[in-house]
C-alpha cells in the first residue's frame, strides 16, 4: 500500500469539501487580550480574537499570573511524575479542595484536560459497574462518546434534551441494572442549555446515576461560578459533575467532583489518571487563584452577560442569522463549508478579526457556522468593527438575512 498517497488523498478530500482545518498561529498578549499577534504568510499582524474559550479573560488576570509566577519560582516547571509517583504536589491538593467546595461535593479529582476527565471517568465507571448501561444525550461531546465507547458498556442514545424520551428508555431497563445518564449543561455548538432538573427527576425515578458535563458552565453561571447546576440549585442532586479549568477559569486541566468514595474509585482505577504526568504545579496554582477570585467576584460574569446581549442585539438589528439560545455562545449560521471558511479568511485578512469556521464533523453538514464568544475584555469598538465587517461580507456572499429587528 502507498501509505503517503492514502494520507494525501484523504487530506485532499477534506480540502475539496471545504472541511480542511487550518490553524491560525497566534501569540496572546497578556494585558491586551482579546488582542493577539497573528503570524501569517505576509508577516505579523495584530488581530482581535472572537472565538476564544477564555470566556472571562481570566488567562491574563493579575491574581492568576501572580500565583503562577510565585509557584513556578518556588517549585520549578513540572510536577515530576504521575500523581501516584511523586507528582501530587501541595498545589494539586489545594486545587482539588477548592473544586470540591465549588460544587458542594465531598471530593474532586484533577485531570490534565476536560477531554481526559470525561474519557477517563466515563470509561472507568461504565466498564467497572457490573452490566452497566449508559444513556447518553445524542449531542454529547466527543470526549464523552469516546469514554463510553472505550468502556464497551451498552450505550443507548436519547433524544437531545428530552427527559420524556430518557424516561421511556430507562423504563425499559430492568430496575436492578446499573444505569448511568450522561449529559451536558451548556452545549457548545448550539448554545442550548439542558433541562437539568427534569433529567435529574427521571434519573432519580429509575435509580440511575447522573453525570453532568459543566465545562461550558463553570465560572460563568451560579453565584460562585459553580455552573448551571449551581444557578438552579441542583448540584447536590447530581452524582458526578465534570468541568474544565481551560475555559472560563483561563488556565488548563479538567476535573470531576462527587462523593469521596466515587472520586477515590476513579482515582484508583482510571488509566487516564494513573498513567499520565500530573499538571505542572504552576498551572494548578493559577487555576486555584482563578476559582477563588470568581467565587467572590460576580463582576466578570455580569460584564460577560452584558457583552453577549449587546452582540446579539447588534446582529439581530442587521439581520445576521444566529441561533437564539439562553447561553453565552452565539452561533452565526452560514450553512456552507466553503463560504464559512471564506468568511473567516476574509475577516482575518481585511479586518484583523479572527473567528474560526466550524464545519463537519463538529456540526452537521449544512449547519456550518462562525461561533462567536463575546467576553468582558471586548470593547464597544470591537463590537462595532465586528458587526460592520460581518454585514459587509454577508452582502458580498449574497447570504440570506433574517427580518431585521425594528
Amino acid at each position: 500500500m502507498n501509505y503517503e498517497a492514502f494520507f494525501q488523498g484523504q487530506l485532499d478530500t477534506l480540502k475539496e469539501d471545504g472541511r480542511y482545518r487550518s490553524f491560525a498561529e497566534l501569540e496572546r498578549r497578556a494585558g491586551h487580550f482579546p488582542r493577539a499577534r497573528h503570524y501569517g504568510e505576509g508577516g505579523v499582524d495584530e488581530v482581535t480574537v472572537w472565538c476564544s474559550n477564555d470566556y472571562l479573560g481570566m488567562g491574563q488576570h493579575p491574581k492568576v499570573l501572580a500565583a503562577m509566577h510565585e509557584t513556578l519560582d518556588a517549585c520549578g516547571a513540572g510536577a515530576g511524575g504521575t500523581r501516584n509517583i511523586s507528582g501530587t504536589t501541595h498545589a494539586h491538593v489545594l486545587l482539588e479542595a477548592e473544586l470540591a467546595d465549588l460544587h458542594g461535593k465531598e471530593a474532586a479529582l484533577l485531570f490534565t484536560s476536560g477531554y481526559v476527565s470525561n474519557w477517563a471517568a466515563l470509561s472507568t465507571l461504565a466498564a467497572r459497574l457490573p452490566n452497566c448501561v449508559v444513556l447518553s444525550d445524542e449531542l454529547n461531546h466527543a470526549s464523552m462518546i469516546e469514554g463510553i465507547r472505550h468502556s464497551r458498556a451498552e450505550c443507548i442514545r436519547f433524544r437531545h434534551n428530552d427527559p420524556a424520551d430518557l424516561d421511556r428508555r430507562l423504563a425499559a431497563i430492568p430496575a436492578d441494572r446499573p444505569k448511568l445518564v450522561a449529559f451536558e449543561s451548556v452545549y457548545s455548538m448550539d448554545g442550548d442549555i439542558a433541562p437539568i432538573a427534569e433529567i435529574l427527576d427521571v434519573c432519580e425515578k429509575h435509580g440511575a446515576m447522573s453525570y453532568l458535563d459543566e465545562v461550558h458552565g463553570v465560572g460563568l453561571y451560579g453565584a460562585r461560578g459553580g455552573g448551571v447546576a449551581e444557578r438552579e440549585g441542583l448540584m447536590d442532586r447530581v452524582t458526578l459533575i465534570e468541568g474544565t479549568l481551560g475555559k472560563a477559569f483561563g488556565v488548563m486541566g479538567g476535573y470531576i467532583a462527587g462523593s469521596a468514595a466515587l472520586c477515590d474509585f476513579i482515582r484508583s482505577f482510571a488509566s487516564g489518571f494513573i498513567f499520565t504526568t500530573a499538571l505542572p504545579p504552576a498551572l494548578a496554582a493559577g487555576a486555584t487563584a482563578s476559582i477563588r477570585h470568581l467565587k467572590a467576584s460576580g463582576i466578570e460574569r455580569e460584564q460577560h452577560q452584558a457583552r453577549v446581549a449587546q452582540v446579539r442585539r447588534r446582529l439581530d438589528a442587521i439581520g445576521i442569522p444566529s441561533i437564539d439560545n439562553p447561553s453565552h455562545i452565539i452561533p452565526v449560521m452560514v450553512g456552507d463549508a466553503h463560504k464559512c471558511k471564506m468568511i473567516s479568511d476574509w475577516l482575518l485578512e481585511h479586518h484583523g478579526i479572527y473567528v474560526q469556521p466550524i464545519n463537519y464533523p463538529t456540526v452537521p453538514v449544512g449547519t456550518e457556522r462562525l461561533r462567536l464568544t463575546p467576553s468582558p475584555v471586548h470593547s464597544d469598538g470591537d463590537v462595532d468593527k465586528l458587526v460592520t465587517a460581518l454585514s459587509e461580507i454577508w452582502s458580498q456572499c449574497a447570504l440570506a438575512r433574517r427580518a431585521m429587528a425594528a
